[in-house]
C-alpha cells in the first residue's frame, strides 16, 4: 500500500474497479435470472431497489474524497495565513455548512429503500425548460409519486409532443399578442395552436378509456404518458412516469388548460349522444393516502409552493383523521426528509412561504427533535434546481 503523502486517495483504498472481459462463458440456466423479457431487463434497476443501495458503495467513496478536499480548503487559508480573517472563516464556513446540509438531506431520501419519495413542483417550470430535471430523476429511480399542477403537465405536454415555446420579445404588448394567438407566461410564449393540439392529443388519448370509466388526475396523466409512448420519440415528464411506473397526481385539474379540454370532450361526447365521463378527485386523495400508508419513512422534495406541496403534505392529517374520527387502524405518518426550493418569505403568511416548524404543528412533519431532516431554501429553482441535481450525481459519481 503506497503512502498516504503521496497518494491520499488510493492509499486510503479508494482503487480504481477492475474490468474483465470474456469472449467465452458458461453460464447454467440455474443461475439466470431474466433472459428474453425485456420489460423485466429494463425495470430491473427502478424497480428492484438496487440503486438506492448500490449507491452506498459510491457515496462512502466520495465521502472520503471530499473529507480530503474539505481538509486542503483549510490547509489552503492557513498557508495563505487568511484562516483567521473573519471574512474568510465566514465564507469557508458557508461553503461547508451548505455543501454538508445539502448533500445529507438528499442522500439520505435516495439511499434510503424504505423512503416513499414524493416530488411536488408549481410554478411555470415546464415552459422554463426544467422538465427533464425531473425526467431524470424519474429515470434514475429517485422518484415515487409527482404532485403538481395541470398547467405545468400542459406545457410539458406540448413540448414533450415535439412543440415549442419561444421567448418573449419585451416591445409587443399583450393586447398584440392575444389578437395573434399567443399567450405569454412571463418571458415566454406559449401558441394558442399548441394549446389546440394537447387538446387532440387528449381527446386521442381519452379514445381508448371504455364508456362508465371514472377518471381521476392520475389516471388521466398516465392515459397521456401512454399516449406520448406511441408517438413522440422525445423525453417527456408523463413518458417517464409512465415508463417507471410513478403516479403524477394533479389536484386542481380543472384549473389548467387539460381540465378545460376534459370539460370540451364531454361536450362534445354530448352532443353525439355519448355518456360522459365522470370525475372524481377523491379517487387521487385515496390514492396517494393509500402508497403513503404502506411507506415507513417519507420525503419530500418541493419546487414552489401551492396547491401541490400542501395537497402532498395534508396526508398525514388525513391519515389521522381516519384513525381518530372513524377508529382506522392508519399508521401515523409524517414527512422525514425535506427539502423545499422557493423565494417566498414567511411574513407574508401564504401557503408557500410556510416553513417546515409550522408544518411540524399540524402534524404533517417529524420534528428536528425526532429526527426530522429539513432544509428550505430561498432562491430561484431555475437556478439552484439545476445546480443540486447535478451536486447530486457528480457526489453518487453517476455524471
Amino acid at each position: 500500500m503506497s503512502s498516504p503523502y503521496d497518494q491520499p486517495l488510493s492509499s486510503r483504498l479508494d482503487e480504481n474497479d477492475a474490468v474483465f472481459i470474456m469472449d467465452k462463458v458458461f453460464v447454467p440456466w440455474e443461475n439466470v435470472f431474466v433472459w428474453g423479457d425485456v420489460e423485466k431487463a429494463n425495470n430491473f434497476f427502478p424497480r428492484t431497489g438496487f440503486l438506492p443501495r448500490f449507491v452506498v458503495h459510491g457515496c462512502t467513496r466520495l465521502a472520503v474524497k471530499l473529507d480530503f478536499i474539505a481538509g486542503l480548503l483549510l490547509k489552503a487559508v492557513e498557508a495563505s495565513g487568511t484562516k483567521d480573517y473573519r471574512g474568510v472563516q465566514a465564507n469557508v464556513g458557508e461553503v461547508l455548512a451548505w455543501r454538508n446540509m445539502f448533500w445529507a438531506l438528499t442522500e439520505a431520501m435516495v439511499r434510503d429503500p424504505d423512503c416513499f419519495r414524493v416530488v411536488t413542483i408549481s410554478g411555470a417550470m415546464t415552459i422554463a425548460k426544467q422538465g427533464l430535471l425531473l425526467c431524470e430523476m424519474i429515470d434514475r429511480g429517485w422518484v415515487d409519486a409527482v404532485v403538481t399542477t395541470g398547467a405545468l403537465m400542459t406545457h410539458g405536454l406540448s413540448e414533450s409532443a415535439g412543440m415549442l415555446h419561444f421567448q418573449h420579445r419585451t416591445t409587443m404588448q399583450d393586447e398584440d399578442l392575444y389578437s395573434r394567438g399567443y399567450n405569454r407566461v412571463y418571458d415566454t410564449i406559449e401558441l394558442e395552436k399548441n394549446l389546440d393540439d394537447v387538446e387532440r392529443i387528449l381527446q386521442r388519448a381519452l379514445s381508448t378509456v371504455s364508456e362508465g370509466t371514472t377518471l381521476s388526475s392520475r389516471l388521466i396523466c398516465e392515459l397521456l404518458g401512454r399516449d406520448l409512448q406511441k408517438h413522440s420519440p422525445g423525453r417527456g415528464i408523463l413518458k417517464s412516469a409512465v415508463e417507471h411506473d410513478v403516479p403524477v397526481f394533479v389536484p386542481a385539474f380543472t384549473d389548467s388548460e387539460l381540465g378545460l379540454d376534459m370539460s370540451i370532450h364531454n361536450h362534445l361526447r354530448a352532443e353525439k349522444g355519448e355518456s360522459t365521463f365522470k370525475f372524481d378527485p377523491f379517487i387521487d386523495l385515496d390514492d396517494f393516502a393509500d402508497r403513503i400508508r404502506h411507506s415507513n419513512r417519507m420525503g419530500i422534495f418541493t419546487i414552489g409552493g401551492g396547491v401541490p406541496r400542501n395537497w402532498a403534505q395534508q396526508v398525514g392529517p388525513y391519515l389521522e383523521i381516519l384513525r381518530s374520527r372513524l377508529g382506522s387502524s392508519d399508521p401515523v405518518r409524517r414527512y422525514r426528509y425535506a427539502v423545499r426550493i422557493c423565494p417566498e418569505p414567511e411574513h407574508w403568511g401564504g401557503l408557500s412561504g410556510c416553513n417546515y416548524s409550522e408544518g411540524v404543528s399540524w402534524g404533517k412533519f417529524v420534528s428536528a427533535k425526532e429526527g426530522g431532516r429539513h432544509a428550505e431554501v430561498y432562491a430561484d429553482a431555475t437556478l439552484a434546481w439545476p445546480l443540486l441535481l447535478r451536486g447530486v450525481l457528480e457526489r453518487m459519481g453517476r455524471v
